[in-house]
């Protein structure tokens, strides 16, 4: 163990303790929660991967449903081919919502599966049609990220606006963002947004982490030294090395303290190294703005269990990008990251701490 506790587990570990102190008794549509409001999480990115070391995290699911998100799918067969199941529970819900009374044949293929659960799975894995009808959550994150709906356009007339047409258009989020980091890195206006209101209700869970902003810096000659060290100052700029650093902050209105947010904090620290990666920045801060930040009433013991555990030091990331495909369009680019791409290494962590998902 550390002497030294690494600030990001004792940051987390702060907030767990002040919810389980202070927080408010809430019923929930999903169970009884302690809430607290308005809290932030911070951390600097030279110090580590935010990875949390007081349980253990589950690296590849955090992969996985990034890129998920990135590539602009909504239906978890992605997710569930890749071995990751956050999200089976919420479609599951769904469809026994839209099917209250299984058929015959659904009860007998069910028993062989143990349960109609499992049955629920193996048919998203195994049958298209399937999958493509229940699969599907509704036009949340990867939708709103990537295939943003506008219909018309408006113009102004004489200072009032005017609707021009009613055609259809899809806004690429992501693709707009890194072409303005690299175009106009100090704009205000660096963000993303999954909260479009005229979708929420056909969503089977409006986001919870609803949008983000990025933040660029220039480098002193200082810092680029430091990244090539024994460079000469006049090979630095030929030698490709960043000009920027690049911070991330991220909004959230509900935050499941004990399951969700260890695994937003890392998804999202992933996702500004790989924003850096494609702009040919240097990750600096990374920042978490939080709404209602509660633990389930059944989370409770499970939190007080880590919040006495000593930490580790933060892991590292290793990145392999010498296959991604950034002379091309951004579909074709993000399509070539793979999950084994990303590396965590030097990770040392408490067991992982199993508590039951709130659907």
């Amino acid at each position: 163990m550390n002497k030294k506790i690494n600030q990001l587990d004792k940051q987390y570990q702060e907030l767990l303790f002040d919810i389980i102190e202070n927080g408010n008794i809430k019923e929930t549509r999903n169970g009884n929660t302690r809430s607290v409001f308005g809290k932030q999480i911070r951390h600097k990115m030279k110090d580590g991967f935010p990875l949390l070391t007081t349980k253990k995290m589950y690296w590849k699911g955090i992969v996985t449903e990034l890129l998920w998100f990135l590539r602009g799918d909504t239906n978890i067969k992605y997710l569930i081919d890749n071995d990751c199941h956050i999200w089976d529970g919420d479609c599951f819900a769904n469809y026994i919502k839209h099917n209250p009374t299984a058929d015959k044949q659904m009860i007998n293929d069910a028993i062989q599966m143990v349960n109609i659960k499992d049955w629920f799975i193996n048919k998203i894995k195994t049958d298209f049609e399937f999958a493509n009808k229940w699969g599907e959550l509704g036009p949340l994150y990867g939708k709103q990220w990537r295939k943003w709906g506008r219909k018309g356009n408006y113009v102004v007339n004489e200072g009032n606006l005017k609707f021009s047409n009613g055609k259809f258009t899809e806004i690429d989020q992501i693709a707009n963002l890194i072409n303005e980091l690299k175009t106009n890195p100090d704009s205000r206006r660096l963000m993303v947004n999954a909260w479009n209101v005229g979708e929420l209700d056909q969503m089977v869970l409006p986001p919870c982490h609803y949008g983000f902003q990025v933040y660029t810096r220039e480098l002193s000659l200082e810092e680029r030294n430091k990244l090539v060290e024994g460079v000469p100052e006049s090979l630095v700029d030929e030698q490709k090395v960043p000009k920027r650093a690049i911070s991330l902050m991220w909004n959230q209105r509900s935050v499941d303290t004990f399951l969700g947010l260890p695994f937003n904090i890392a998804s999202y620290g992933l996702l500004l190294e790989i924003l850096a990666k494609m702009t040919n920045m240097i990750p600096d801060e990374l920042v978490g703005n939080l709404g209602d930040v509660h633990l389930y009433e059944n989370h409770l013991p499970q939190a007080r269990e880590q919040i006495v555990r000593e930490s580790f030091r933060l892991p590292k990331l290793k990145i392999n990008d010498k296959f991604w495909a950034d002379n091309c369009g951004l579909d074709t680019h993000i399509l070539s990251i793979l999950i084994e791409d990303f590396q965590i290494e030097d990770y040392q962590s408490h067991p992982t701490i199993k508590a039951p998902l709130s659907n």
